[in-house]
C-alpha cells in the first residue's frame, strides 16, 4: 500500500493517523503542493481530482478522503475506528462530518488560493478567513463533546472523530486559534499527541517535512 500526500495536507494527515491506528504498513509518497506536483499530467491520470491523498492499494489508485477511510474500515475492520453501538457511531459520525465538511472545505488550499488571486485577498486576511471558518465549527463540537460527557477522547479509544480532529487542531495552532477556548477540543488533542500513531503520522516528522 502507498500514500502519496503532503506532509501538511490535513486529508493526508487524516489518513496517515488512520494507517497507524490499525497497525496497517504503507509507504509514504511525497507529492509537492507547493509546486502544484498534484496537478501534473502523470498524476492527474491516475487521479482525475488532483488531489491529495491518493491511495494506491489492491491495484487501485483511491481519491478522496473520507471514502479512503470509509474503505480501510471496511477492507480492514481489524482496531475498528467506529464504536459497535449505533448510536455511538451516529455521534462520531456527526462530530467527524462537521469538522470534514464545514471546517475543511472552506480552508482547504485551492480555495485560500483562489481568495488571494481573484479577491486580492492580504494574507492577514486569509488567516482571519480561516480562523473564522474553524471557530464556527469548533464552538458547536465543544458544546457536543460537553454534552457527551469525553474523557482523554471522544469514546475509550481514538478512532475515526479524532482522525479528522486532529488535522484541523494542528491547523489551528498554525493559524494561530486559542484553543483554550475549547478544552475538550484541546483535551483530546493532547491526549492523542502522546500515542506513538499520532506521533508517526505527525506533519513535522514526514519526510518531506521542512527540516529547518
Amino acid at each position: 500500500m502507498r500514500l502519496f500526500g503532503y506532509y501538511r495536507s490535513s486529508t493526508t494527515y487524516r489518513l496517515r493517523i488512520a494507517l497507524e491506528l490499525k497497525g496497517i504498513d504503507y509507504e509514504y509518497v511525497p507529492v509537492n503542493l507547493l509546486t502544484s506536483e498534484q496537478k501534473s499530467e502523470g498524476f492527474t491520470s491516475r487521479n482525475p481530482f488532483g488531489s491529495v491523498p491518493m491511495l494506491e492499494a489492491d491495484g487501485r489508485d483511491r481519491a478522496q478522503s473520507m471514502a479512503q477511510l470509509e474503505w480501510l474500515e471496511e477492507a480492514y475492520p481489524k482496531r475498528p475506528l467506529l464504536p459497535s453501538s449505533i448510536e455511538d457511531r451516529y455521534t462520531a459520525r456527526e462530530l467527524t462530518y462537521a469538522i470534514a465538511t464545514e471546517t475543511h472545505a472552506p480552508n482547504n488550499l485551492q480555495v485560500l488560493k483562489y481568495l488571494k488571486a481573484e479577491f486580492a485577498a492580504t494574507q492577514d486576511q486569509i488567516e482571519a478567513w480561516y480562523r473564522h471558518w474553524l471557530a464556527r465549527t469548533f464552538g458547536p463540537v465543544e458544546e457536543r463533546l460537553a454534552q457527551h460527557g469525553t474523557g482523554d477522547f471522544l469514546f475509550n479509544e481514538p478512532g475515526l472523530f479524532e482522525v479528522v480532529l486532529l488535522p484541523q487542531a494542528y491547523n489551528a495552532r498554525r493559524f494561530t486559534l486559542d484553543l483554550s477556548h475549547y478544552p475538550h477540543i484541546e483535551r483530546i488533542e493532547q491526549a492523542c499527541l502522546a500515542l506513538p500513531e499520532f506521533q508517526r503520522a505527525y506533519p513535522d516528522n514526514q519526510i518531506d517535512a521542512p527540516k529547518d
